[in-house]
């Protein structure tokens, strides 16, 4: 492992593209250093590596891997540990989503969506512990309003949505005081290319009171809070949904 790096490090996953590239970005900008993991998207991986680094000389490092294989995540961790000799903070926002009808749901689709929603960010936190406490650092966990308000055919991403939030409460009393745990729960933000059509996307936010979708930006700016900004803050779900959850 290498002597202590003076900046703090992020390790992110799922960040080469859509809100995983915006938190790296956030985060780099306010002065950490990025592990960016992905696992199909090498060349936009690259790409925001080599913009990064444009900005900050060395700052950088590329991570793959299948985050449904536990037996690669510890080597994440030291992969960072590595290169840096420290990690202060952990975003698992790497997810699968896709819908699970009842009647056509299979163990495929259930081993899918837990692995990437529930399975990868318990294994991985429990990799980053031992750095983490050293650091003092935090973990935010990347988890969706419909791990309260269930989403039409998609039981099985909302369970494993809903398990990450329990994970959330439950690391958050487990690391304290050393690790701060808490999770981003957005509403609408950046729809899926194949997701609602133009006027059903209309009518759920005529139904949020700020009437607008959210933006990447809107959720990397509550993870960096969370990370940097909230020291007295653990165990908690910040709803970033515009309102929307108060909405019958």
């Amino acid at each position: 492992m290498k002597p202590r790096h003076e900046r703090p490090v992020a390790l992110v996953t799922g960040a080469a593209r859509r809100v995983g590239a915006t938190i790296a970005r956030t985060l780099h900008a306010a002065g950490y250093d990025v592990a960016l993991h992905y696992r199909h998207s090498a060349d936009d991986a690259h790409a925001l590596a080599e913009v990064l680094q444009g900005q900050r000389p060395d700052s950088v490092q590329l991570l793959q891997a299948d985050l449904a294989d536990i037996a690669a995540l510890p080597a994440l961790v030291d992969a960072v540990l590595d290169r840096h000799g420290r990690l202060d903070a952990l975003v698992n926002n790497a997810s699968a989503f896709h819908p699970t009808p009842l009647g056509e749901a299979t163990p495929a689709q259930w081993d899918n969506l837990f692995a990437s929603n529930a399975q990868a960010p318990f294994f991985l936190s429990q990799a980053a512990i031992p750095a983490l406490r050293e650091a003092r650092g935090g973990i935010v966990n990347l988890l969706d309003i419909y791990a309260e308000r269930p989403l039409a055919n998609h039981a099985l991403y909302c369970m494993a949505k809903a398990a990450l939030a329990a994970m959330t409460r439950s690391l958050a009393l487990d690391l304290a005081p050393e690790v701060r745990v808490n999770g981003v729960a957005p509403g609408a933000v950046m729809w899926p290319a194949d997701g609602k059509p133009y006027d059903d996307q209309q009518a759920l936010l005529a139904r949020t009171p700020l009437q607008r979708a959210g933006t990447p930006e809107d959720v990397a700016a509550a993870v960096l809070w969370l990370l940097r900004d909230a020291p007295f803050v653990t165990g908690q779900v910040l709803r970033v949904d515009g309102g929307r959850t108060l909405a019958v």
